[in-house]
């Protein structure tokens, strides 16, 4: 929620904060960049120093975040607080791993897929709440209830939940956090944007020649460093590369599902497409998505545990691709969209359940939580990739309305393409993974759900 109920209330925050579109787009770039920056070091550092202790900091930097912008009318203090909920977002890789420590390994493939499913519910419930609180109370309302949830949810996890054993310790390797920190802004600014520099701005060009040289130099770094942030032979594992890509390519796939969904909807109908609903009604069309992948997060873990995770994160792929497939071949009706994101939610809820299973498969237990903070990185490029293609997109093909600017169906069309071919090249790469690692099940490595035993 906290990611996504600023999306419903950027046309209106400017007029509020009395500050211009491009600074408050800065409220979703600043998440997202503090965010790619802690989730893999939070991860790393509660291999170290433990998993619940970490997962407590993400936490506090929920409430703390939520509670400067519920106090503030500054969009300065209001772009701080976002970049200190980009800390809190290691919570949901931090709480995977602390589960598959903890539990039974005949519980974790089931209890990955529910934690990774609430991603999506948490997405899907945040956009009618957050029209339904714009549409009728002020905006802060929404601040001091993500407040008083961090806290609840601290309390439980505090009185609750028991640290996981085999803490690694070690030193913290400041230089492989401050190059990985360069190497991903440097990354991930010109491609959020990209639609205001343009691709052919020196600036954009710039920053990804940095980006990549800075990536050669964190490489060198870490292969040399005592305790490095990232385990460079791990993530060389050809299951782990696959994983990864598959990862970056699945969450490219599901980038148009908010953009795609509440702003075509609420089109006026003049545009051709758009059926002219309120904010709430866009909103609630993204709710059987969260449905959806809540309802289809226990069937997943069955299917990785009979089928194998890799086959099941394909299936997921492909269900997604034929919703983008439906979305672009049936625009008449409301029950249309509706169709079509229902069949991307169900396809996401059944993807992203398998992920977990496969990073835990394949990584040591002693490296779960940065393994899976890493694979949460790994999902932000393929967004933020998305997003700028997208972004794109929609600003080339427009058309004018009574002196305002629309995305044409067109553009919709063309995104909706582009995240479906996406969704396919996910499935294929999938299929080449493997369903159990090189070492037995006895070793450092976890399967995280029971696989079916191989033919004799």
């Amino acid at each position: 929620m906290t990611q996504s109920m600023m999306i419903p209330l950027l046309p209106t925050l400017p007029a509020e904060l009395d500050t211009s579109i491009t600074s408050v787009e800065w409220l979703l770039t600043s998440t997202m960049l503090v965010a790619a920056v802690a989730v893999p070091v939070l991860g790393r550092l509660g291999d170290m120093f433990g998993k619940r202790r970490l997962l407590l900091v993400a936490l506090s930097a929920l409430v703390v975040g939520s509670l400067i912008a519920a106090l503030t009318d500054d969009i300065r203090l209001m772009i701080l607080a976002r970049a200190v909920h980009g800390l809190a977002s290691a919570a949901i890789p931090l709480g995977i791993s602390l589960l598959a420590a903890l539990l039974p390994a005949e519980r974790v493939g089931s209890a990955a897929a529910l934690v990774s499913a609430m991603m999506g519910v948490g997405s899907a419930l945040a956009l009618p709440t957050a029209g339904l609180i714009a549409d009728n109370t002020d905006y802060h309302v929404l601040f001091w209830f993500l407040a008083a949830s961090g806290v609840v949810t601290f309390v439980l996890v505090l009185t609750i939940v028991p640290e996981a054993p085999g803490r690694v310790g070690g030193r913290v390797d400041l230089v492989g956090a401050a190059l990985l920190s360069a190497v991903l802004l440097t990354l991930l600014v010109p491609l959020a944007e990209s639609a205001h520099w343009g691709w052919a701005s020196p600036r954009v060009f710039g920053l990804l020649a940095a980006s990549a040289l800075l990536l050669l130099v964190f490489g060198l770094a870490e292969s040399r460093a005592r305790n490095p942030l990232v385990d460079l032979a791990s993530l060389r594992r050809r299951d782990m590369v696959a994983t990864n890509f598959c990862s970056v390519m699945f969450t490219a796939a599901l980038f148009a599902s908010m953009i795609g969904t509440v702003g075509y909807v609420q089109a006026p109908e003049e545009t051709g497409y758009g059926f002219g609903t309120s904010l709430l009604v866009g909103g609630l069309f993204m709710v059987p998505t969260g449905v959806g992948m809540l309802l289809l997060a226990p069937v997943s873990a069955r299917l990785v545990a009979r089928r194998g995770a890799s086959r099941t994160l394909a299936l997921g792929a492909v269900i997604v691709a034929s919703g983008w497939a439906v979305r672009i071949a049936l625009t008449g009706s409301l029950w249309h969209v509706l169709l079509g994101t229902t069949l991307v939610g169900a396809g996401t809820g059944i993807g992203y359940a398998a992920m977990p299973a496969l990073i835990h498969t394949f990584t040591p237990l002693s490296g779960l939580a940065a393994a899976n903070g890493l694979n949460m990185l790994f999902r932000s490029i393929g967004s933020a990739l998305a997003s700028a293609i997208g972004g794109s997109l929609i600003a080339t093909y427009t058309l004018s309305l009574a002196g305002e600017t629309l995305p044409s169906l067109t553009a919709y069309r063309l995104l909706f393409a582009v995240c479906g071919l996406a969704a396919v090249v996910a499935a294929v790469a999938a299929l080449t993974i493997r369903d159990r690692p090189s070492v037995t099940s006895s070793g450092p490595f976890r399967v995280a759900a029971p696989l079916p035993s191989p033919p004799r």
